[in-house]
């Protein structure tokens, strides 16, 4: 007998399963793929010995997000907190770098320190209701009205032309647009800006950790909750019908709009079919990792100590960089997310060696292998870059879209970003996990709030399925065994 049947064990999937498994109900998990984990896989993609995070490397939102503070984490996967959240190298040997210390940030930040400073400090004094507001439906009343009014304004100015009002050299500037780059949105926008601001809110308050064992060490503690509390995740299992599924009171679906039509979608209304059929997908990413025989020399020496780098140089040049890419182009000088984890974790190498993790972004379906670009924007700010490199594997858009099938086009996000696509994820509703048949969730990040190894989506599914179909509340997640 089986209570709750969830697709796909991405780390929403998961979440949902360990919500509904600690109620107290039978729970089965079906993966296509070998493995769990989704988003949260860690393989050796070159050589022995040498572990790389295929997707995700660096969690900014797990300290902060609910779900994960509720199933605590941090108790069960070692998670390393570099002191220097992130950074963003300039020509000359310069760097802003974004300390867990807002005030030593601002110090470092020469002229334009105190703009930053007033600018971000009450973001960093809120951060719950922050938090609270960015992880969670935006279609409802803010718990914390004053910090989602100082979260509001800062984010209308930093995503209008009114970005650089208050600064007057270059280093903040880079430092904030490295932030809100990660949304895969034109630059300024409102969603970037929101995206970066809540990002940097973050790196100065419980930073930006990496997992000790990679990305993978996430899925295992969830997978092992599971099963801890009776439920089974059985993988090599790709469900193409909901006929296929076990009965069950409840299904959860971790997968984007397509894959739902796929599998229900002759059983929905018209509208809410058209409303699938008209999702929008973002830009995607090109990934480069690397073999290194050390670690990155920058120009820069800060930026060694930094969890995450941003290199595209100047606000302007992260911009014009950012916005080809909304225009359908692959940009020359393209920013590049870079993370050295072996850094911060020595087990990813062997002795003498480095794993590096970097992508840029570039359009929806691309097939170009931007590698080079990637290595001359490393060059520049990291000379001598290329005698490190022992061997390196690229994965075009076109191939992350191969590896999951919620990457639509090589779209990690699961969905555009851009105010439209946050309101109507995927439909316009308070509660958009439910779908129009009874006891059927969807659970992706094509649902609020959207990309990141949050858990939330997945959370917020198995809550209202919880109080709908069991008339049960939200179990206790913490760090426990039956």
């Amino acid at each position: 007998m089986t209570d709750v049947a969830v697709v796909g064990a991405g780390p929403n999937g998961l979440a949902a399963a360990v919500t509904m498994a600690r109620a107290g109900l039978k729970v089965r998990v079906f993966e296509a793929a070998p493995t769990p984990g989704g988003g949260l896989r860690t393989a050796e993609l070159m050589e022995p010995g040498h572990f790389h995070d295929v997707c995700s490397a660096v969690h900014p939102m797990v300290l902060a997000s609910p779900f994960f503070r509720r199933f605590e984490l941090s108790r069960r996967v070692t998670l390393a907190v570099p002191d220097v959240s992130y950074g963003s190298p300039l020509d000359g040997g310069r760097a802003a770098l974004a300390y867990r210390s807002l005030e030593r940030t601002a110090t470092e930040l020469g002229r334009d320190g105190a703009a930053y400073r007033r600018l971000m400090a009450p973001l960093v004094r809120g951060v719950e209701g922050v938090a609270d507001l960015t992880l969670n439906q935006l279609l409802r009343i803010p718990r914390h009205p004053a910090a989602a009014a100082a979260f509001g304004f800062r984010t209308l100015e930093q995503g209008s032309r009114l970005w650089n009002a208050r600064f007057r050299e270059d280093l903040a500037p880079a430092l904030l647009s490295g932030a809100a780059a990660h949304a895969v949105a034109p630059l300024p926008s409102v969603t970037a800006a929101g995206a970066g601001l809540m990002l940097g809110a973050l790196g100065h308050v419980g930073g930006w950790p990496v997992p000790h064992g990679g990305s993978a060490a996430i899925a295992r503690a969830l997978t092992a909750d599971i099963e801890a509390h009776g439920g089974v995740i059985e993988t090599g299992q790709r469900i193409s019908s909901l006929a296929e599924l076990p009965p069950a009171r409840a299904t959860l679906l971790d997968v984007a709009p397509p894959a739902l039509l796929g599998l229900a979608g002759d059983m929905f209304p018209a509208g809410y079919r058209r409303a699938l059929k008209a999702f929008r997908f973002g830009n995607a990413a090109c990934k480069v990792d690397f073999i290194l025989s050390g670690p990155v020399p920058w120009a820069a020496g800060g930026l060694a100590d930094a969890g995450t780098v941003h290199v595209g140089g100047t606000r302007a040049e992260t911009a014009d960089a950012e916005n080809q890419v909304a225009s359908g182009r692959h940009p020359d000088r393209p920013y590049v997310l870079v993370s050295q984890p072996s850094r911060f974790d020595a087990g990813r190498a062997p002795a003498g060696r480095h794993i590096l993790w970097t992508y840029c972004h570039v359009p929806s379906g691309s097939t170009v292998d931007m590698s080079e670009a990637v290595m001359a924007q490393l060059e520049r700010f990291a000379p001598g870059f290329r005698d490190l490199v022992i061997q390196f594997k690229v994965t075009t858009a076109a191939g992350l879209a191969a590896y999951d099938e919620n990457y639509v086009g090589g779209d990690f996000s699961a969905g555009r970003m851009d105010l439209r696509g946050m309101l109507r994820r995927p439909v316009l509703s308070r509660v958009p996990w439910r779908t129009p048949l009874p006891g059927l969730y969807l659970c992706s990040s094509s649902t609020p709030p959207g990309p990141g190894v949050t858990g939330m989506p997945g959370f917020h599914a198995a809550s209202h399925a919880l109080k709908d179909m069991f008339g049960l509340g939200v179990p206790d997640l913490g760090h426990r065994v039956p």
